[in-house]
């Protein structure tokens, strides 16, 4: 197996558990907005993501690759750190305000900035038909989604939710071009290591542990979905920038709201926690959205393959 192959293989797998995870995430979040702030929970997964992951990269041995590091890359894992919580608080925060399916949605501005990121800081390039994709993914999203609008309950209401969202998703975009810029010095597990080591200390003075004491078993298993979630598709995430473009992996990532109205309309269907997590409806529209997201992130993903393949054929047949 080659080794473009063999990456891009690999990069699906990562990429896929990635959306997999992150389409139940809010769900998650919109049951533990109801007995834990967003900040406490978020020093709670990045704890226990910090415990694990000191577990896996010292088996590992990856943890010299910390002494190699200049000042430069140490001020770029703190920066990472920074916009890291940015985006999980703020997130959190947004839940407030809107429902999974259109947090989800207003979220897909990050695979844009994402991928505009990439071209910028690190020359990768975009053609014209992977932006005309991009732009029917856009598309696809508002259609697939646009019955959700009327279930929000006052524009202020909304407009708070949109505004936190986009804060969210720019940061979580600036965190993910600061961590790629990393992986020449460090491992995907090291990157994230800091990043949750540094955000145990600056959330700790505002974080309120009296919500501890008093949570359920049920409410401690969901605070630990959160964090296990965090693990995971943190993880995976890394790993998958690792061996895609920016570019590939933001669309991929667009994916994301599709598993999450798909995880809600199963709960729902099943009849658990009937007044936290309502259903979505979908019409004609919301299919049509479907198609054109499915197409676009199909064609994002195989256009660079094929275009590699094409000019493998051209130079095998002019060779001598």
């Amino acid at each position: 197996m080659d080794d473009t192959n063999y990456n891009f293989k690999l990069g699906l797998i990562f990429a896929t558990t990635t959306v997999f995870f992150w389409g139940m995430l809010p769900i998650a979040l919109k049951l533990a907005a109801g007995f834990i702030d967003p900040v406490t929970l978020t020093w709670f997964r990045f704890l226990v993501a910090f415990l694990v992951s000191v577990v896996l990269q010292k088996l590992s041995g990856n943890l010299v690759q910390f002494k190699q590091l200049v000042p430069l890359d140490w001020a770029k894992l703190t920066a990472a750190a920074c916009f890291s919580m940015i985006n999980y608080i703020s997130f959190v925060y947004c839940l407030e305000y809107l429902s999974p399916g259109p947090a989800q949605l207003n979220f897909q501005t990050a695979p844009f900035f994402l991928a505009f990121g990439g071209m910028l800081f690190f020359k990768e390039r975009i053609s014209a038909l992977q932006m005309s994709c991009f732009a029917t993914l856009a598309l696809g999203m508002m259609l697939f989604f646009q019955p959700s609008f009327g279930h929000s309950s006052g524009e202020q209401q909304v407009w708070v939710g949109v505004i936190l969202v986009q804060f969210s998703a720019l940061s979580w975009a600036c965190y993910a071009l600061l961590q790629k810029s990393l992986f020449t010095k460090l491992s995907p597990g090291n990157v994230l290591l800091y990043i949750y080591g540094a955000g145990i200390v600056i959330m700790l003075p505002m974080s309120d542990f009296d919500y501890f004491v008093h949570m359920s078993v049920s409410q401690w298993s969901v605070a630990f979905f959160c964090a296990l979630n965090t693990l995971v598709a943190y993880g995976c995430f890394a790993q998958a920038m690792k061996y895609w473009s920016t570019a590939q992996v933001g669309a991929t990532v667009a994916l994301t709201p599709i598993f999450s109205f798909s995880f809600t309309a199963i709960i729902v269907a099943i009849g658990w926690w009937p007044d936290i997590i309502v259903p979505n409806n979908i019409n004609v529209i919301g299919v049509v959205g479907i198609l054109l997201v499915v197409c676009s992130v199909l064609c994002v993903q195989l256009l660079p393959l094929i275009n590699k393949h094409k000019k493998e054929r051209i130079l095998t047949k002019v060779s001598p």
